[in-house]
């Protein structure tokens, strides 16, 4: 009986040490969630894959110099929740996208939503009715 209860307890440990870097994964700490940029660009690269679909896109900045960003949106199952698919992005694609950009001002950040060439608008969060 003592046996099973210390294997018991050593796969409960092994699991909950396990499970920490699962939480870490999804922190906030290196985007800044208090400011949202609106970027108007082309998309180079749209991966619809797990764990996070990423969109890459190519945008002018004030001087005419193109910058190419990356940002990431939530797993394919939860977009499809909110009206995604793996078609709703193409190259070529001129979109409107709203990120919360890393701290460091690099051109990456997580994607808040996206307004489509035929003015449709995907969000990656739930919007709160008011």
């Amino acid at each position: 009986m003592k046996c099973k209860f210390v294997g018991i307890f050593a796969l409960t440990f092994a699991a909950s040490i396990l499970a920490v870097p699962l939480f870490a994964h999804h922190g906030n700490a290196g985007v800044d969630t208090s400011k949202k940029v609106v970027l108007k660009g082309v998309v180079t690269e749209w991966r619809w894959q797990n764990p996070h679909s990423i969109l890459k896109f190519d945008v002018k900045d004030n001087g005419g110099s193109i910058v190419h960003w990356a940002a990431e949106a939530n797993n394919p199952a939860d977009m499809v929740e909110r009206g995604w698919t793996a078609k709703s992005i193409a190259v070529g694609d001129e979109v409107t996208v709203t990120v919360e950009q890393v701290k460091n001002g690099n051109p990456v950040g997580r994607i808040v939503q996206v307004v489509l060439p035929n003015g449709n608008t995907l969000n990656t969060q739930y919007l709160k009715q008011e």
